[in-house]
C-alpha cells in the first residue's frame, strides 16, 4: 500500500490570510447591516429590508466563515486525519441554505406587496437613497477585500458570492429610490425586492449543489473511473484494478484509492516500480490533480475472504 501526499500544509497556512480578509469584511458588513435594519424600519422599504436581511446572511456566512478559516488553520492529528478542512464544505451549504430561504421568502413578500394590496408609501426615500448607496459602498470594499482569494476554496467562494449577491441588492435598493423619487410609484419598490431575491436563489442553488456533491463524495468533475480504471491495467505487470473510490474532502484535496491485482513472484523493488507507473499514470492523463493516491497491491488469486477464514 502506499500513499502520496500533496501540499496539505500550504493549504492549512493559507487560512491565515482567509482569517483577516474575511475578519475585515465582516466589520464592513456589521456596521451597514445595523444602519439598514433602523432605516427599513423608518422608511417602511421591502427592498431595504430584504437588504438589510441579506447582509444577516452576509454575517452569519462571514462569521462561519471565519471560525472555519481559524479552524483549517489546525493542522491535521490521529483524531482528525484531514484536519478541519471539511468544515469549509459544511459552512458552504448552510450559508446557501439560509440565503435561499431568505431569497423565497423576499420573493413571497415582494408578490404579497404587488397584488395583496398591501403596499404602503415609502416614508423616507431620501433615507433609502443614502442607505443604498452607503450599502453599496461597503459591499464594493468587501469585494476588493475578498476577490484576491475567492476562489482559493469552497468557504471563501461563498463569502465572496454573498458579498457579490448583497451587492447587487444595494443597487436595486438605489435604483428603487431614484424610480420613487422620479415616479412616485411604490410599488416599485417591492418590485425591487423580488429582483434582489431572484438574484440571490441561482446562485444559492449552484453553491448548495455543489456543496452536497462534496459531502456525497461524487467522483470530481474531470476524473472518469471507468477511463482511470482502464490505464492503470496497462501498467506492466497489473492484471487489474478494482473498488476505485474517488471523492474531495474540501477544495483542492481530491483524493482516489485503488486495489491492484499484480502478477505473482515480483520483488518488493518491482513493487515500487509499480506503484511509481501508477501515480505518474493519474498525474500524466488526468486534467484533476489528485495530491493523494491510495494503491493497495494484491498478488494475483488473494482473496481478502480466504485470508481472513485462514485467520480464524
Amino acid at each position: 500500500m502506499a500513499h502520496d501526499h500533496g501540499n496539505m500544509h500550504r493549504t492549512v497556512d493559507g487560512n491565515a490570510g482567509h482569517q483577516r480578509r474575511l475578519m475585515l469584511s465582516l466589520a464592513l458588513t456589521s456596521t451597514v447591516f445595523m444602519a439598514e435594519v433602523v432605516s427599513a424600519v423608518l422608511t417602511d422599504s421591502l427592498a431595504l429590508l430584504v437588504d438589510a436581511g441579506h447582509m444577516l446572511t452576509d454575517m452569519s456566512v462571514l462569521i462561519a466563515s471565519t471560525v472555519t478559516a481559524i479552524l483549517m488553520r489546525r493542522k491535521p492529528n490521529s483524531k482528525r486525519t484531514w484536519g478541519w478542512a471539511r468544515l469549509e464544505v459544511l459552512t458552504a451549504a448552510v450559508g446557501a441554505l439560509v440565503l435561499l430561504l431568505v431569497g423565497v421568502y423576499a420573493l413571497v413578500e415582494a408578490g404579497m406587496r404587488l397584488f395583496g394590496g398591501s403596499a404602503d408609501g415609502i416614508h423616507d426615500v431620501r433615507l433609502l437613497l443614502f442607505m443604498g448607496v452607503i450599502g453599496l459602498a461597503a459591499n464594493v470594499g468587501s469585494i476588493f477585500i475578498l476577490a484576491s482569494q475567492s476562489e482559493d476554496n469552497m468557504n471563501m467562494k461563498a463569502a465572496f458570492l454573498e458579498v457579490m449577491n448583497d451587492a447587487l441588492g444595494s443597487v436595486a435598493v438605489i435604483v428603487s429610490a431614484i424610480v420613487l423619487i422620479s415616479t412616485g410609484w411604490t410599488g416599485f419598490d417591492a418590485v425591487a425586492g423580488g429582483v434582489i431575491a431572484l438574484m440571490m436563489i441561482p446562485r444559492a442553488l449552484v453553491l448548495l449543489r455543489n456543496a452536497v456533491r462534496v459531502l456525497l463524495e461524487e467522483t470530481p468533475k474531470g476524473l472518469d473511473l471507468d477511463e482511470v480504471r482502464a490505464h492503470l491495467e496497462r501498467v506492466p505487470h497489473v492484471v487489474a484494478a478494482h473498488d476505485l473510490h474517488a471523492s474531495t474532502v474540501a477544495t483542492g484535496m481530491p483524493i482516489f484509492m485503488a486495489h491492484v491485482v499484480v502478477e505473482r513472484g515480483l520483488s518488493m523493488d518491482d513493487a515500487a516500480e509499480i506503484l511509481s507507473q501508477l501515480q505518474d499514470c493519474l498525474r500524466e492523463h488526468f486534467t484533476v490533480s489528485v495530491p493523494h493516491t491510495t494503491f493497495q497491491l494484491e498478488p494475483e488469486g488473494y482473496s481478502s475472504a480466504s485470508k481472513a477464514e485462514m485467520h480464524s
